[in-house]
């Protein structure tokens, strides 16, 4: 019996570990509008959106955003997966502008294939516009590393992390599904190897 509860509390850990640590989220304290003042639940100066996964729910999350005014500009970030067509964060653009963004409001950044690479020309954009804090936004499984890819390339720039809160690849109840374990399992390893090597991944 020992032996069971044991399994059991070990699951229970890893799951809790993987949950919390794959996805930090620095707006768990803020309200839907940001607040006056100084600190984290205050405006940035731009939304960055990377593309990937679920790419429309995470599209639809900086929608939001910016619907509720946390910052006057969303960065879209992705190339297309087929040359011969527009780029993921053209897609993302056109999806926003039906939403009632301004196109004014749309920065896009259409030559990253990897994590490493939104986080590398992104910074390109950062320098031009003088953005000094951004808020990012990715699925839950996908947070860290992206975090840990934009806080290496973006000298000077505030991160705050928005994961999703679920999409059509992620939720609460991941560890249900073999999917689920697979996204968590492998973004583990992509986060030691880019530790440790550097890959883009």
């Amino acid at each position: 019996m020992k032996y069971i509860i044991g399994a059991v509390l070990l699951f229970v850990g890893t799951v809790l570990a993987l949950s919390f640590y794959l996805q930090p989220n620095d707006f768990g304290d803020c309200g839907n509008a940001p607040a006056t003042g100084t600190g984290l639940c205050t405006r940035a100066d731009a939304i960055v959106v990377v593309s990937g996964g679920d790419t429309n729910a995470r599209t639809d999350a900086g929608i939001q955003l910016y619907q509720n005014d946390w910052a006057d500009t969303i960065i879209f970030s992705g190339a297309a997966l087929d040359p011969e067509s527009p780029s993921n964060a053209a897609a993302m653009r056109e999806r926003a502008l039906a939403y009632g963004v301004p196109s004014t409001a749309v920065v896009l950044e259409e030559d990253a294939r990897s994590t490493q690479e939104n986080a590398e020309n992104t910074q390109t954009l950062f320098e031009q516009r003088n953005i000094d804090k951004v808020i990012l936004v990715t699925s839950g499984y996908h947070q860290r590393r992206a975090l840990i890819e934009f806080e290496r390339r973006s000298d000077g720039v505030e991160i705050l992390n928005k994961p999703l809160a679920s999409d059509q690849d992620w939720s609460a109840w991941w560890w249900l599904t073999p999917r689920g374990w697979w996204l968590a399992g492998g973004e583990m390893v992509k986060i030691v190897v880019t530790q440790v090597t550097g890959d883009r991944l």
